[in-house]
């Protein structure tokens, strides 16, 4: 049930290890905290495995990756491995250009992910080793409505099974699949594609979830996801007349940190095929 997966990273608090985005650092860390882990931000080289071995999990996000940090990407991939750690990556802009799609793959190849997270072009570009992303964001042309959500899943599945890990894939309509079941939510508001960092955070939180409930991954970051999403509606139905998407920002973080298992599992909208 998604209310034990919440109830467990507020009773086990787990410690996760961030190398993410310079724009979205502090929401990633207060999200965190606001779901129940803890966070730690750590990029330097010299010292990422030594971080990664203190923590439960990690997760790693190329949203601004660089000529210093993808080397530590590596190093605290395999010393996570290595411990048996969960690990996630957030691929974010893959397909935008060469290095970011090359960096992503190569991670791919030589950590191994219990989770992958990202929009459908960059799904799409990690499993054609190229892409056509329109900045961060998910190519129109790409995006899942119900017409195409039957060829969705069935793409998000088959990629799932090759990568051997859970794939989230987040949008208008999310999908979270195994490779054999797939959480199709529908939680969410349009509202928080003008915020940025939702995925971001959700990477993170996803991390921490996977890390509280490590015999159930794919329920874990089925929950992650209508966490994030149910924060969104709850976000936006407190917005007053005057507020934009600087205190909505805010307003999801708020939400993230009063929900409980009750209101999760009351709020989650989802099926499952």
């Amino acid at each position: 049930m998604f209310k034990e997966c919440i109830e467990n990273v507020r009773k086990k608090t787990p410690l996760i290890h961030n190398i993410t985005n310079y724009v979205t650092v502090n929401d990633v860390a207060n999200a965190l905290l606001a779901c129940g882990a803890s966070p730690i931000m750590s990029d330097d080289w010299e010292e990422v495995e030594e971080i990664t071995s203190l923590c439960d999990g990690l997760s790693i996000n190329i949203g601004t990756l660089n000529k210093n940090t993808i080397p530590s990407m590596f190093l605290a991939g395999k010393k996570a491995n290595e411990l048996k750690h969960k690990v996630l990556l957030d691929p974010v802009g893959a397909g935008a250009s060469k290095l970011r799609t090359d960096t992503a793959v190569k991670l791919m190849k030589e950590v191994k992910f219990n989770a992958i997270r990202g929009n459908i072009s960059e799904i799409k570009a990690l499993a054609l080793g190229r892409g056509n992303t329109k900045g961060v964001d998910a190519n129109v042309a790409d995006m899942v409505t119900e017409d195409s959500l039957n060829n969705a899943v069935d793409f998000v599945k088959t990629f799932a099974k090759e990568a051997g890990c859970i794939v989230a894939v987040t949008g208008a309509i999310d999908l979270v699949t195994d490779g054999n079941q797939c959480y199709v939510i529908r939680n969410g508001r349009a509202e928080m594609g003008k915020i940025t960092g939702t995925g971001c955070q959700l990477s993170a939180i996803m991390t921490a979830f996977l890390v509280a409930n490590p015999d159930r991954e794919l329920e874990a970051a089925a929950a992650a996801v209508c966490t994030m999403g149910l924060a969104g509606e709850i976000g936006w139905s407190n917005m007053q007349p005057s507020e934009g998407n600087s205190t909505y920002r805010n307003r999801i973080i708020d939400a993230i940190y009063k929900m409980d298992g009750e209101m999760l599992e009351k709020g989650a909208r989802y099926e499952i095929r």
